[in-house]
């Protein structure tokens, strides 16, 4: 191959990367310092409910990260409520990244599929304006015949709206512990133990997108 043509595949090969790294961008991954400050918003799932005030998870996160995770869950708090309530909390503090853990409450009320999608969508554009670092807990589908046999899946659309508001996806955490009786206090909420492994795997899916 002579120079020329050299230059011209290396040239091709620049251009491809350039329009393959504007065709796909993926959320801007930074390690947090200990003693980051992490939203935690959500609904029952977030506030802890079966299970005492210290268990909820965004507290279990914080032991296991070193991280401060304010706990924003909101007993019944729909997509909506939660949109509501974010722009007080990013204007009375400032975060260092935010997890989102909402809309369980919109599917079981079967709301209109399309407001929570719009809802959990303005809830990430509005936290990626405040950081970029922005994580989506995927939520399972109520579905009593796959919760009965131990096996929930999230709801589709969660991987929709991430990927669409480059936010990271946060999968199969909720519904994993959820579909284990053994790691519930009722139906739809975990126990103390559960939420511990909510945390858990919270931690190892943050440290393997580069947040830890």
């Amino acid at each position: 191959m002579n120079r020329r043509n050299l230059l011209g595949l290396l040239a091709a090969s620049s251009t491809a990367l350039v329009l393959a790294a504007c065709g796909k961008r993926s959320p801007i991954a930074a390690a947090l310092k200990p003693g980051a400050t992490v939203l935690a918003l959500g609904d029952s799932l977030t506030a802890g409910h079966g299970a005492g005030p210290d268990d909820a998870w965004p507290n279990k996160l914080s032991q296991l990260t070193g991280w401060t995770v304010v706990n924003e869950g909101l007993n019944g708090d729909t997509s909506l409520g939660a949109l509501q309530r974010l722009e007080g909390l990013l204007a009375a503090n400032r975060y260092d990244a935010i997890l989102v853990g909402i809309d369980g409450n919109d599917m079981l009320r079967g709301m209109p599929s399309q407001s929570t999608i719009d809802n959990l969508a303005a809830i990430v554009r509005q936290a990626r304006a405040h950081t970029p670092q922005v994580g989506v807990i995927a939520t399972p589908a109520p579905e009593p015949m796959r919760a009965a046999i131990g096996s929930l899946s999230d709801a589709v659309f969660y991987a929709e709206v991430a990927k669409a508001e480059q936010a990271l996806l946060i999968p199969n955490v909720y519904a994993r512990v959820l579909s284990d009786a053994a790691l519930r206090s009722d139906r739809i909420h975990a126990n103390a133990q559960g939420y511990a492994q909510v945390a858990q795997q919270l931690a190892q899916q943050l440290q393997a997108a580069g947040w830890r």
